[in-house]
């Protein structure tokens, strides 16, 4: 999706353009809401007039703070540009712009561990409140979907992570940002898209299931159940999967239990239905 390193001279570039689908999430300076102004054309001397001159040592470069935060992301280092009063609608940047001493003229916050697809549709939904693809209600079918490309195509459902060194669902690992940055409705945006791409291959769903495990806390649960409600839906194909085998096997993950209490629930479900005396019809004589 990226392709440049961080370099010094680059600060004032902003996002660079996603490869992965056609659909752009970068924004410009004018979508920032920064100004282009310089900063030494708003900050005289006071009590100097327009035409004065003020005396060169009360400006300097220390007086002059840009609000534009560089984020530097992910392994390769890729280069994000913000406004701080942006970031700020997140606790933990806003914690971070309050507590961390950063330099003057180049405030740069590291994020090596994200993933800068993620992290772009972050930026995206601070911006705009929403990430591409958006939500889109059907009210002919009374249910939401995912918004489609011009030329009737759907976006990639699916992001090379490099934390699990393979294919990952994009919207969970969006909805697991949301959790660290502390952004409720960007997680109840994806949350809400879960499932709505189809086509997803079983090895991926387990990754993407194990993966929501590691990076929420046990009180959040909302995510964990869609995951295995999608498996107990799809258990024909789990069952056959060498992949669910080999990860039963394996197991060491809370994951597995969490399924096998649901699976036990399940099957109390339909016993219970089974067992119950039905009502009868109106009018039908025994």
């Amino acid at each position: 999706m990226f392709s440049r390193r961080f370099d010094a001279s680059s600060f004032s570039k902003s996002f660079s353009k996603s490869t992965r689908h056609s659909r752009s999430t970068s924004f410009s300076v004018k979508d920032a809401g920064v100004s282009k102004r310089r900063p030494s054309e708003s900050r005289r001397r006071p009590g100097t007039s327009s035409g004065s001159v003020a005396d060169s040592s009360d400006v300097t470069l220390d007086n002059v703070i840009s609000p534009i935060v560089t984020l530097i992301v992910g392994p390769d280092q890729r280069i994000f540009a913000a406004h701080e009063n942006v970031l700020a609608k997140s606790p933990f940047f806003q914690s971070i712009l309050q507590n961390q001493l950063l330099e003057a003229q180049t405030k740069k916050i590291l994020l090596p561990d994200e993933e800068p697809e993620v992290f772009s549709a972050v930026l995206e939904y601070l911006y705009k409140g929403e990430y591409y693809p958006r939500l889109i209600f059907n009210k002919k079918r009374n249910t939401w979907e995912l918004e489609q490309e011009a030329d009737g195509g759907r976006a990639e459902a699916t992001i090379h992570h490099h934390e699990v060194e393979g294919e990952l669902l994009k919207d969970t690992a969006i909805y697991c940002a949301a959790e660290k940055y502390g952004l409720e409705e960007l997680k109840r945006i994806a949350l809400r898209k879960q499932g709505l791409q189809c086509g997803i291959q079983a090895s991926t769903i387990l990754t993407s299931a194990r993966y929501a495990y590691a990076h929420t806390p046990d009180t959040d649960s909302k995510l964990r159940a869609h995951y295995l409600a999608l498996i107990i839906r799809s258990r024909n194909t789990f069952k056959r999967s060498g992949t669910m085998q080999l990860e039963m096997f394996n197991g060491g993950t809370q994951l597995f239990f969490d399924l096998f209490v649901a699976l036990c629930n399940h099957v109390d479900d339909i016993s219970a239905a089974a067992s119950s005396p039905r009502s009868p019809r109106s009018g039908r004589v025994f």
